[in-house]
């Protein structure tokens, strides 16, 4: 067994070590932590190690010292220990005061902001306001609590999580909520997830941690967009961490949008998922048909444009999965009209739109029956039986209401799939659902879940 007085000087030893951890590490991990470390001293078994900034001396010292500490010991042939100092600029022998630690601020110390501020307008789209937000069944608890944080922030609903698919508003409900704080002189930025770790890989590299720390910890109103893309990336989720804590125990408010709620974020730390739920979760639900509607006649306001009321709704029957696919189908209609000089009529959506008819098939009532039955985990007999149990009768109203939307069948035709019902059972049968989904959470999740089921992508050969 080699012993530490062996040829081998402390230097060459670390030298060795490093190799060995390049081995065993990723290239990104190596890279960004262990690449630009330097032998310092051996004293007393413990080797210093100098590292280029304070985030650097933290990460490899919470995180990577076990890793580090074994393979040194590996190398130097016995127990040794390690120690992490920040050093300047790899100048070996030379070593600078130590920074505050990154990761052991005090959350409630306040950051001067003089050094690099949030940027000015917070980086919020105009068109992102509250005036411009159509409200509906599917998003009019989300509207209200963004509101509600955006006249008291900081104390009402801290952080708020806003969930929902791709398109669906969160987003403009996010920004909305910037443009009605900044008014009051507080301090707001926006960022995507990706910003926020672009920013952060930025200031390891230039070694401006700092600076990176008082753009972050010292605003009033943090809005982080996608926040489930730091996901899996541990020093992000190591920042996050802190950057939150520093936020909230200020009383400062947090805003955060992901595609999915937090419990259903994969490789999420559970330390983050704990926090996101301290406030209030909410998810954005896809619009409904009414609230299409209103979106486009909006949106067609906007443009100074005329839209015949039935044109609107056949767009908003074929562009139904999110809002952004409903604008954009809205704008190829109209530029059909202009381009080919055609008049806004029925004909028009049908070749403008006929991708959409293409790769979304209008559902019969039939097969909605069917794939209800799969859904609710009943059988086809029991939805068009005389089963009068609460359960069923009620998944046989939904079924009667996504058929009655999606469809366009007469209230006879209905009846007759659903076992000879008359129109008036119909009727009821609609208009309880419709009711529902504005009051019954649970009942608008099936409606929606039902729906999106009809429209999954399907496979074009």
């Amino acid at each position: 067994m080699s012993d530490i007085s062996a040829p081998r000087q402390p230097e060459e030893i670390w030298e060795a070590t490093r190799s060995q951890l390049r081995l065993q590490m990723t290239k990104g991990t190596y890279e960004t932590w262990v690449r630009d470390t330097a032998f310092v001293a051996h004293e007393d078994g413990t080797f210093v190690i100098g590292v280029p900034n304070a985030y650097a001396k933290d990460w490899l010292s919470l995180r990577l010292r076990p890793l580090v500490k074994r393979t040194l010991a590996g190398v130097a042939g016995r127990a040794v220990d390690v120690t992490f100092i920040v050093q300047a600029a790899r100048s070996v022998g030379v070593i600078e005061a130590p920074e505050t630690p990154l990761l052991d601020l005090d959350p409630g110390v306040e950051i001067p902001v003089t050094t690099m501020p949030a940027r000015e307008g917070a980086n919020l789209n105009p068109r992102y306001t509250f005036q411009h937000f159509i409200v509906g069944s599917s998003n009019r608890m989300a509207h209200a609590v963004a509101m509600s944080v955006a006249e008291r922030p900081g104390t009402a609903y801290n952080p708020l999580f806003l969930y929902g698919g791709s398109g669906l508003g969160k987003t403009h409900l996010l920004q909305a909520i910037g443009h009605e704080v900044q008014p009051t002189g507080r301090r707001v930025l926006y960022v995507a997830s990706e910003d926020f770790t672009n920013d952060l890989i930025s200031a390891i590299r230039t070694q401006t941690t700092d600076q990176f720390r008082a753009k972050y910890r010292s605003i009033d109103l943090l809005l982080i967009d996608d926040v489930h893309f730091i996901a899996g990336k541990e020093q992000t989720q190591e920042e996050f961490f802190h950057t939150f804590n520093a936020l909230h125990t200020a009383n400062r408010q947090i805003v955060l949008t992901s595609d999915r709620p937090p419990q259903a974020i994969p490789t999420l730390e559970e330390r983050l998922r704990s926090r996101f739920g301290w406030g209030m979760i909410v998810d954005v639900q896809p619009p409904n048909l009414e609230t299409r509607i209103a979106i486009l006649q909006s949106k067609a306001a906007s443009l100074g444009r005329h839209v015949p009321d039935d044109v609107l709704a056949l767009i908003a029957q074929r562009a139904h999965r999110n809002i952004r696919d409903l604008e954009g189908a809205l704008t190829k209609v109209l530029a059909h009209a202009e381009l080919l000089k055609r008049p806004l009529t029925t004909a028009l959506v049908e070749d403008a739109l006929a991708y959409l008819v293409s790769a979304q098939p209008k559902p019969s009532p039939e097969a909605i029956l069917d794939l209800a039955a799969t859904y609710f985990g009943v059988s086809v007999d029991e939805l068009t039986g005389r089963d009068r149990s609460a359960k069923i009768a009620l998944q046989r109203q939904i079924v009667m209401h996504v058929m009655r939307e999606e469809t366009g069948a007469s209230l006879s035709q209905i009846g007759a799939i659903l076992g000879g019902r008359d129109h008036t059972t119909i009727i009821h049968g609609c208009d309880r659902v419709a009711g529902g989904i504005e009051r019954d959470g649970e009942i608008a999740r099936q409606v929606i879940e039902l729906r999106a089921r009809l429209y999954e992508p399907v496979r074009v050969r």
